[in-house]
């Protein structure tokens, strides 16, 4: 799969694709899914609110090894993602419906059929672009693994469980109350 191909199809259908490969092509998100994303985007977004740094939620496409100078995207790109929420501090990488280079901060929420990729594929993908946090939100197990770049390797931070409080290193002085994103749960 190519972008020259890519743009071929209807705006409804979206995929990701690394090296060429379609790695992902689901359906869309479930409730808990979205609740954790909209409550991380609310958050992330009022803390930004006047600043240069941008947070976008999926689905936007993100062209990691693009150069955010170019006016265009080379036909012949194989590389896109669609992170679930992103941030960009450099205005230059934010175009009319993409991004492109690599976000400064980047939140993947698995699920049982995303937990390799996320953790894998994109992680690697991530790392290789230069991307400086990834978060991977695993809402079945209310944890928050963190991943720092350092030098050339996104290396496991920590692991935050529901009830710690996860600072967000490239956004100097915002902290997030894991209560937010993972409510208690009740017995049904």
């Amino acid at each position: 799969m190519t972008y020259k191909e890519y743009i071929t199809w209807n705006e409804e259908e979206r995929c990701e694709v690394l090296d060429g490969k379609i790695i992902s092509m689901a359906p869309s998100p479930i409730p808990e899914h979205q609740d954790i994303s909209m409550q991380l985007s609310i958050e992330i977004g009022t803390y930004l609110r006047g600043k240069t740094c941008k947070t976008f939620a999926a689905p936007i496409d993100v062209y990691l090894f693009q150069d955010s100078n170019k006016k265009w995207i080379d036909e012949n790109v194989r590389n896109w993602l669609i992170p679930d929420l992103i941030v960009v501090c450099d205005p230059n990488k934010i175009k009319q419906n993409k991004i492109l280079g690599a976000p400064d901060f980047v939140v993947e929420i698995i699920s049982p059929s995303s937990a390799k990729i996320d953790r894998l594929d994109k992680r690697l993908a991530y790392q290789r672009a230069g991307v400086k946090e990834y978060w991977i939100i695993d809402p079945a197990n209310q944890i928050i693994e963190v991943y720092l770049l350092k030098g050339q390797t996104l290396e496991l931070n920590n692991v935050y469980n529901r009830g710690d409080f996860v600072s967000v290193q490239v956004l100097e002085s915002l902290t997030i109350d894991t209560t937010i994103l993972f409510p208690e749960r009740t017995g049904n």
